[in-house]
C-alpha cells in the first residue's frame, strides 16, 4: 500500500527535523525520510555547532541573532520534552571577532548597530586581558606553511576586536537534532531511517511524493529538499527544479583539526569562540581541553567537490576524500600557531572530515520551486547549524503560505521573528536571486 503524508522532509538533520517540528505543530502529517541510521547523523554530526552573530550582511545578522534566542531558550523550545540521550547543551563562552583584513568587520559593526546585537569593543589590551596566549600582530595575507613568506616576522599590530557576549557553540551538534526529532514525535510527526529516496514522482507539474530505493512508494503533495551535501542531487530527481535555480549548490570538502591548548591555559572553561580572518581560523574550545581549528577558506585553500555518495561510502575506508590531510592538517594549526605562539602541534593529525553543502554565493536557498509542492532548504554552506530552528518556523509558515496560494516568487513571504520582532523579507533567499556580492563567498556567510 502506498503510505500517505502531507509534507515528506528529504533529510533529519539539522534543517529537516526544525522544519518538521514546526509543520507538526501547524498540524501537518510529517515524515522525514533519512539514509542515516539516525536524526543529526549525516553532516550535522561533524558541524562545529557554532552559535554567532557576525554574517556579511544585515539579514544574516538578524537570522543568526534570532537564532541565539532558540538556544538560549532550549528547553522551551522543545517543549521541555524527555529524550532518552540527554539535552544538548548551549556552551554561551562569547564570541571574539578579531578586526582584521580578512573580515569586514566594520560593515558587520553596522549590521550589529541596525539589529541591536549587544556587542564590545576590545582593545588588543583588552584582548590578552582576556586570551593571554595571544600575539596579536597582523600576519596577513593568509598564506600556506609552503610559501617562504608564511614564515616572515610580523610588523604590524591588529586593531582589536568586536566581542558579543552572546554567542559560543552546542556541545553535541547531532544529539541536538535528536532533541528536535523527540520534540518533533510528541506533535505526530514520523521519521524513517536507512531509507534511501531514488525518485520525486511528479504529475502535471505537481509533485506526488517519493519512491525509496526499496520501491517504497510515498505520497505527499508536499515534499521539502534538507538534504544538505545530497541536496544538488535530489533537485536534479525533481522534474524543472534545478534548471529552475539560478542559485545551484554543490558539496564540498571540509577539515576540522584539535589541538591541545598550550600548558597551563584552561581553553575548555576560560576560552572563547573566535573569528580571526588575519590567520583564516576559526576556534573554539573542545572536550579534553582540546582547540577546534576550522578553516575560513581562504583563496591559497584547495576547493574540493566530492561526490557525497562515494564520500560517505568511504568512511571507515581508506579513501583519501574522507581523511585528514597533512597539508591541511599543518595549513591550519600552523596558522593557529602563529596567533598562540605556545601552541605545540602534534605530529598525529586529529579532528573531523566532512562535507559542507555549500551554494554560489555560500547564503543558502530557502524557496519554493519551480514545481509545485517542492521546497527546498539547501545551501547551507558550513554556517547554518546556528539558525537552524529559525528556519525550521520560517520554513514552515512559507511552506504553509505557498500551499493557501501565496505566490511567494511575485509578492515574497514576510516572516516575522519570534523574539526580534523583525520582519524578514525570505525573498533574500530566493533561488531566482542574483549572486549576492555582499557575501564573504566564505563559511562565515
Amino acid at each position: 500500500m502506498t503510505q500517505k503524508y502531507d509534507a515528506i522532509i528529504i533529510g533529519a538533520g539539522v534543517i529537516g527535523a526544525p522544519i518538521a517540528y514546526e509543520l507538526s505543530k501547524m498540524g501537518y502529517k510529517t515524515l522525514n525520510v533519512d539514509k542515516n541510521a539516525d536524526a543529526g547523523e549525516g553532516s550535522t554530526a561533524g558541524s562545529c555547532a557554532i552559535v554567532r552573530a557576525h554574517y556579511s550582511t544585515e539579514d544574516g545578522v538578524a537570522f543568526a541573532y534570532e537564532g541565539f534566542k532558540y538556544w538560549l531558550d532550549w528547553e522551551n523550545y522543545l517543549g521541555n520534552v524527555k529524550d532518552e540521550k540527554g539535552l544538548a547543551k548551549f556552551m554561551n563562552t562569547g564570541s571574539i571577532l578579531i578586526k582584521s583584513q580578512g573580515h569586514d568587520w566594520r560593515k558587520v559593526k553596522k549590521h550589529y548597530d541596525s539589529v541591536g546585537v549587544e556587542y564590545e569593543e576590545w582593545d588588543n589590551e583588552t584582548i590578552l586581558k582576556h586570551v593571554p596566549v595571544m600575539d596579536l600582530h597582523e600576519f596577513w595575507p593568509v598564506r600556506r606553511p609552503e610559501d617562504p613568506a608564511f614564515w616572515e616576522e610580523p610588523t604590524q599590530m591588529l586593531e582589536g576586536a568586536l566581542y558579543c557576549p552572546e554567542g559560543g557553540y552546542v556541545n553535541d551538534p547531532a544529539l541536538s537534532v535528536h532533541n528536535i526529532m523527540r520534540a518533533a514525535e510528541t506533535k505526530g510527526a514520523v521519521f524513517r531511517f536507512n531509507a534511501e529516496v531514488v525518485k520525486i514522482r511528479t504529475a502535471e507539474g505537481k509533485v506526488l511524493g517519493i519512491t525509496l530505493a526499496d520501491g517504497t512508494e510515498i505520497d505527499a503533495p508536499v515534499v521539502v529538499n534538507a538534504a544538505g551535501p545530497h541536496s544538488y542531487k535530489v533537485n536534479q530527481m525533481a522534474p524543472g527544479v534545478w534548471e529552475g535555480c539560478n542559485i545551484k549548490t554543490k558539496a564540498l570538502r571540509h577539515e576540522v583539526m584539535y589541538c591541545p591548548s598550550p600548558e597551563g591555559y584552561d581553553y575548555l572553561n576560560d576560552g572563547y569562540h573566535q573569528s580571526d580572518g588575519d590567520v583564516g581560523c576559526y576556534i573554539r574550545p573542545e572536550t579534553g581541553n582540546l582547540i577546534l581549528i576550522g578553516s575560513e577558506d581562504p583563496e591559497c585553500d584547495p576547493k574540493e567537490n566530492p561526490d557525497p555518495d562515494e564520500f560517505y561510502a568511504g568512511r571507515g575506508g581508506h579513501g583519501r576524500d574522507n581523511q585528514l590531510t597533512e597539508e591541511q592538517w599543518k595549513a591550519q594549526c600552523y596558522r593557529l600557531a602563529r596567533r598562540i605562539p605556545e601552541l605545540k602541534v602534534p605530529n598525529q593529525p586529529k579532528g573531523v572530515c566532512d562535507l559542507y553543502d555549500i551554494s554560489d554565493d555560500w547564503i543558502p536557498v530557502y524557496d519554493k520551486s519551480d514545481l509545485g509542492g517542492f521546497y527546498m532548504a539547501v545551501g547551507t554552506s558550513g554556517n547554518q547549524y546556528k539558525n537552524a530552528p529559525v528556519v525550521g518556523a520560517m520554513m514552515a509558515e512559507l511552506i504553509d503560505a505557498c500551499e493557501k496560494g501565496l505566490d511567494h516568487d511575485n509578492q515574497p513571504f514576510q516572516y516575522k521573528m519570534k523574539y526580534l520582532g523583525r520582519t524578514l523579507n525570505v525573498g533574500f533567499f530566493s533561488r531566482k536571486r542574483e549572486v549576492n556580492q555582499d557575501s564573504s563567498f566564505s563559511v562565515n556567510g
